[in-house]
């Protein structure tokens, strides 16, 4: 702020209560999809990620109508959706509030340890050590000063200082709300603190080492994966994580450029009580788990265990729009050459899984760990498939060709055939799946193949193609499109 206003701020600043913290938050939080809010980049939008606090505050109040400041705050608070209770009873009433947002610079620090003692460093010497300085209650700070309070009761106005330093449990946010407040009486009061904030989200992280032998097996270990770059820390906080996409609306925007990403590994930890939640899922972690600001946290959803997989190679083409009446053009064939393979490792669900990414291992001729590739895991429930490209195969590779195509007007009918060719330049057979999507028309059928399809439905042709090491194999096969003079 101004010097003005830092000037007009002293009397209401040696007016203000102080609100200490008071036994551990619990925390709700949603699972969050963008990458930045798990990156180390300090590049990127932090309206990523939601959750819901509850804290419980012990506030030191005095008799009177007068204000209150709660500080430690995260950066990222929304501040439409905070409130401040004292229970029923309370000879406390809240006239209104407002929150002071933090700034997303270096008086953010400040502004979250304000009501905290600090050390003002104006010469060579720190104050704490006796030189040149003051050493006191930090009450208020700008980009033109810090305003201090010293033992012997005086304010200070600093302008020219160069450090100030902090506790270490001072600076753990830089918004704050101010109370104004109607009390009968003074003393301590307890108050629950209620808000949402973003910058704190979770997702899935899986990891699937397979192993050795001609069978796919796989050590399947999930874990959670929880961001905190709301501009504060939480220690000791009693969580719960929602999986699920609930419609939680847009959230402010706040950048932070000095984010450390570091992983805490548990260590045979309790495994979170999963529940519903109406329609989502919810997991609430046993114990207490601490978050500090600009970390990513791991801790396990449930435990590792081996599970049955297979490596698939998979072409997949077309999508399942049909046109509003026949497409009789002569274009469109889609046709390719040597087209790289998906890899793709493909299991069942053995429990609920919440969204997330998964990192598939495996072991080369040295016995070192190496990573086949990763990919994401949507929701999904216990029993059913679960299919993540891995990346594309290195010696598969397929080439398409229309090799008929036919319009009979007056009949009205379609024929359109296909070759496609796969080639396998590694040492080992694979069996590629082709996955064609017939559509010109939504009435079609499937005339010749030289391979009987593996599925069928309106909408997929699916083949299962054996290709021999260093070798290749062929796919044809031909569709007949039907249609009446009302469809065109």
């Amino acid at each position: 702020m101004p010097r003005r206003l830092l000037c007009a701020a002293i009397t209401a600043l040696l007016a203000t209560p102080a609100a200490s913290a008071a036994g551990n938050p619990r925390l709700t939080i949603y699972s969050a999809d963008n990458d930045a809010l798990f990156s180390g980049s300090s590049q990127g939008t932090l309206d990523a990620g939601h959750a819901l606090v509850h804290e419980q505050r012990t506030l030191s109040v005095a008799a009177g109508n007068h204000e209150i400041r709660i500080g430690g705050l995260p950066a990222t608070l929304d501040p439409e959706a905070i409130a401040v209770g004292f229970g029923s009873g309370s000879t406390v009433s809240v006239l209104g509030q407002r929150v002071v947002l933090a700034n997303a610079s270096t008086n953010g620090a400040l502004d979250g340890a304000i009501g905290s003692q600090v050390s003002v460093q104006t010469g060579g010497i720190p104050a704490a050590t006796g030189g040149g300085g003051f050493t006191g209650e930090l009450l208020g700070a700008s980009d033109n000063g810090v305003l201090i309070r010293t033992s012997d009761g005086k304010v200070h106005l600093v302008h020219q200082y160069q450090s100030v330093t902090l506790s270490a449990d001072s600076v753990s946010g830089g918004s704050s709300v101010l109370l104004d407040v109607s009390a009968k009486s003074g003393g301590n009061r307890d108050a629950l603190l209620t808000y949402t904030t973003s910058g704190l989200g979770w997702r899935a992280a899986y990891t699937a080492t397979l192993e050795s032998g001609s069978t796919c097996r796989m050590q399947f270990k999930p874990e959670a994966s929880i961001a905190n770059r709301s501009g504060r820390d939480y220690g000791g906080a009693n969580i719960q994580l929602v999986a699920g996409q609930p419609n939680l609306g847009n959230r402010g925007v706040r950048v932070y450029n000095s984010l450390q990403v570091t992983a805490q590994m548990a260590k045979a930890a309790p495994m979170p009580v999963q529940a519903s939640l109406g329609d989502y899922r919810s997991f609430t972690l046993a114990g207490a788990v601490s978050l500090p600001n600009g970390t990513v946290t791991l801790t396990p959803l449930y435990p590792t265990q081996a599970l049955s997989c297979a490596r698939e190679y998979v072409v997949d083409d077309g999508n399942a729009y049909f046109p509003p009446k026949p497409n009789t053009n002569d274009y469109g064939a889609q046709d390719y050459r040597d087209r790289p393979i998906a890899s793709t490792l493909a299991f069942t669900a053995p429990d609920a899984l919440p969204a997330g990414t998964l990192r598939a291992w495996t072991t080369d001729r040295d016995g070192a760990p190496a990573l086949l590739g990763e990919g994401n895991v949507a929701d999904t429930p216990k029993g059913q498939r679960v299919s993540v490209q891995l990346g594309e195969s290195f010696d598969l590779r397929a080439t398409r060709e229309r090799t008929e195509f036919h319009v009979d007007a007056r009949a009205h009918t379609m024929t359109e055939a296909y070759k496609i060719t796969l080639t396998n330049g590694g040492d080992a057979a694979r069996t590629v799946t082709l996955r064609e999507r017939p559509n010109r028309w939504r009435e079609w059928s499937l005339t010749s193949s030289n391979i009987k399809p593996s599925k069928q439905t309106p909408q997929l042709l699916e083949f299962k193609v054996p290709v021999p090491a260093h070798g290749d194999a062929t796919l044809t096969y031909t569709v007949r499109y039907n249609w009446t003079a009302q469809d065109l």
